[in-house]
């Protein structure tokens, strides 16, 4: 066994959370290593999960010239004969040049990136086997990032063949475009990847045991993306479990609890996701994960071992790039006790479905539970000049403002460019903001930001008049 290398931080894993965990330690002038297995510079996010998907989502845009239909007829296409190929050059372009820029990042900052996989051997050593190279490295660590991530969970019982019954990492490899598609699971991964599917022209219909799909959501925004899905031939069957998948020569057929058989040429999982903490040896640490296999950290992300912390997607919700990204930078503060404030209440979410749909702040349903007074505005992308010319007519903005002191409560969005809209709402928020400052500000025009000025006008009429009763 060779000599142990010290380092101030090693880092398992090189997704967002792990990156930013690493680079925030570098800057602060600390020794850092990062240990990642194999090919997956970048994690999930770059290889399997949120670049590729949200690469793919802009290539089926794109060559269906979906967005394009409104003004140019049903039956208008950039491309007639969309090929699996068509669809992942551009996917496999854009991973390859964000593999080099972590690349780049991590070398810039001189952290060492050990190839491997590491497990503990006590809370401060752990072992990294790389065994495409048959070596063995022994590191020893002040402090330990987590940041391991996840993979689809895979029922029992249920045959993956990576043909036709695959999980949200197969479907990168999908080698045709199925006439017709069961999505299992209507929760963000699988109500994007349904759309996307329903945008090239399959036949989706998607199974959720749940009796509604995305129940953190403004329940308008999902009535409304629902109606969009259904407007594209998807079916969903709410309530209903799949107890059998049966793989045919030429296609699959899925059976429901209730008795219910639906013929498709694929299945899609996304049931879950489950931590990657099984070779990790963290009893060794004196750790353990639970039965998804996440590890439980207090509000510094740190783990019951002072010195080990964890980020990310193996930590649980939210489990988006975004979020991971932040944890990571505090976890490494706090471990060299860097002064930081701490993530901010307002995180936006984001589901890159067709059309995106992204809110920050409360819900209608939160607000109304709370008992806090609130009234809405409400902006119609059809209303708005940019909307015409996008050719989105379905699009909404939807402000909840508080009847007391008119800051903004919650904002809500769907339509083309919800994910990056949102973040208007989220600075007036963050910032203490009222609707007032959306009234008197100056949009660029034409915009879909403009959005804003019409639902911030609408909702101040609104309050005068409940104001003009009062008095």
């Amino acid at each position: 066994m060779s000599v142990a290398i010290e380092y101030d931080l090693v880092v398992i894993g090189s997704g967002p959370g792990g990156q930013k965990a690493a680079i925030a330690a570098a800057k602060l002038g600390k020794r850092v290593a990062i240990v990642e297995k194999g090919k997956m510079l970048g994690g999930v996010c770059v290889n399997t999960g949120t670049i590729p998907s949200k690469t793919l989502r802009e290539a089926v845009l794109y060559l269906t010239g979906m967005n394009q239909r409104e003004l140019y007829g049903a039956s208008y296409r950039v491309k007639a004969n969309i090929t699996p190929s068509d669809l992942l050059a551009r996917t496999s372009h854009v991973i390859g040049k964000e593999i080099e820029v972590v690349r780049s990042q991590l070398l810039r900052n001189r952290i060492e990136l050990i190839t491997g996989t590491g497990k503990f051997l006590d809370p401060h050593t752990i072992v990294v086997d790389d065994e495409q190279r048959g070596e063995r490295i022994t590191v020893s660590a002040s402090n330990v990032v987590i940041a391991t991530g996840t993979a689809p969970a895979r029922p029992a019982g249920v045959e993956f063949d990576d043909y036709r019954v695959l999980d949200s990492d197969g479907i990168l490899n999908l080698e045709f475009i199925p006439a017709s598609m069961v999505v299992v699971g209507a929760g963000v991964i699988g109500i994007e990847y349904a759309s996307m599917f329903a945008a090239l022209g399959t036949k989706v219909t998607v199974v959720e045991k749940r009796e509604t799909m995305l129940d953190f959501c403004d329940r308008e925004i999902v009535e409304s993306l629902q109606f969009h899905l259904r407007d594209l031939a998807v079916t969903f069957r709410f309530g209903e479990a799949v107890t059998a998948v049966d793989v045919g020569p030429s296609g699959t057929v899925t059976t429901l609890a209730s008795g219910k058989r639906i013929p498709a040429e694929a299945v899609m999982y996304s049931a879950g996701r489950q931590g990657l903490t099984e070779s990790l040896d963290l009893e060794n640490a004196g750790l353990e994960a639970d039965a998804r296999g996440r590890i439980f950290v207090d509000d510094n992300f740190q783990t019951k071992v002072d010195h080990i912390y964890a980020v990310g997607d193996v930590i649980g919700f939210p489990a988006l790039a975004a979020t991971s990204m932040d944890q990571g930078r505090l976890a490494a503060y706090h471990a060299f006790g860097e002064p930081s404030k701490g993530l901010m209440d307002l995180q936006p979410i984001g589901i890159y479905s067709i059309p995106e749909v992204s809110y920050v702040g409360a819900t209608e349903v939160d607000l109304t539970k709370n008992s806090i007074p609130y009234e809405v505005g409400v902006s119609r992308y059809r209303e708005l000049a940019r909307g015409q010319i996008a050719g989105d007519s379905y699009g909404m903005l939807k402000l909840l403002v508080s009847t007391d002191d008119l800051t903004l409560l919650g904002v809500h969005i769907f339509g083309s460019g919800a994910t990056d809209l949102i973040h208007i709402g989220q600075a007036v928020m963050g910032c203490g903001g009222t609707v007032d400052y959306l009234v008197d500000a100056v949009f660029n025009y034409p915009t879909l930001s403009d959005a804003y000025k019409v639902a911030a006008l609408d909702v101040t009429n609104k309050i005068r008049a409940l104001h003009n009763f009062a008095h």
